[in-house]
């Protein structure tokens, strides 16, 4: 078990605050065997990753803005990625030198024709079962850093995951999405993919994912108010069909009856009112 802090955005370079999540999952009794990394110290990493994607010409500039992308194109449905149109694609040199006086470019990797093979990805996960993914018809030609110079999440996690020696990634739902972009950067980085699991989100009885913005109570706020870890952990087990309604349990407890079969069978967003652990 690997921590990693993927704290690329100036926004998210909070190291209380990591402290704090972290703080959260001891509390629960999730340890962990490496870290934590802050992927903000790992900058020349992802710089050189770019640049061998650079050599091998498979980057441009983009000097697209976020409203001419969403004017562009509709939504991806999975995710709310929008799929490139690869306006920026074919640019002449004098173009580009043009258009970086007035914006500085992102950089794109151009992937596959959506009738080239090398574009199609398929995986099975191991909560949704298989999966394809043709990269030009689903989310074209993405992102690899900003026009801020900040790497982008799908390079950063797909470096970071290879030289870690991740072999297996468990994460919401929501991200199911991003496998198909991260496990062709791998591939052209040299690397091979890890599994994947992609396991139901908490949200509220109206369908949204849970949000300190919208005032839902945190493991914080729980954790003073006396609520017993055990109980939310069993809580979260019994949604996915490992602990009985009401047990109490820690997560070494659930070791020996953890199945990835039992939690696909489970696999509906977890319906969560944190008012009634209080």
């Amino acid at each position: 078990m690997i921590m990693r802090v993927e704290d690329l955005d100036p926004r998210a370079q909070d190291r209380e605050r990591a402290e704090l999540l972290m703080a959260d999952l001891d509390w629960l009794g999730l340890d962990w065997d490496e870290g934590p990394y802050y992927q903000s110290e790992r900058t020349d990493i992802y710089h050189a990753a770019v640049t061998k994607l650079d050599e091998l010409g498979l980057t441009y500039p983009c000097f697209c803005t976020r409203s001419q992308l969403h004017a562009a194109s509709a939504p991806h449905a999975s995710d709310g990625t929008y799929v490139y149109q690869g306006t920026c694609r074919d640019l002449s040199p004098q173009e580009r030198k043009q258009r970086a006086i007035v914006r500085p470019p992102a950089t794109r990797l151009h992937v596959p024709d959506a009738r080239d093979p090398a574009g199609t990805v398929t995986f099975c996960d191991l909560v949704y079962g298989p999966q394809t993914e043709v990269l030009a018809r689903d989310c074209g030609d993405f992102l690899v850093r900003r026009s801020d110079g900040v790497y982008a999440y799908q390079l950063a996690v797909s470096v970071d995951d290879a030289l870690m020696g991740v072999t297996q990634v468990v994460r919401g739902r929501d991200l199911l999405g991003s496998v198909a972009r991260q496990s062709y950067l791998m591939g052209l980085l040299g690397h091979q993919p890890p599994s994947y699991a992609h396991v139901p989100l908490l949200v509220a009885a109206d369908g949204r994912r849970l949000s300190k913005r919208d005032l839902d109570l945190d493991l914080g706020a729980m954790r003073e108010a006396g609520v017993r870890p055990q109980r939310v952990v069993g809580m979260l087990a019994h949604a996915v069909g490992l602990a009985q309604d009401g047990e109490e349990i820690t997560p070494q407890m659930l070791l020996d009856r953890f199945s990835w079969e039992t939690v696909a069978r489970h696999r509906v967003d977890i319906v969560v009112n944190s008012e009634v652990l209080l």
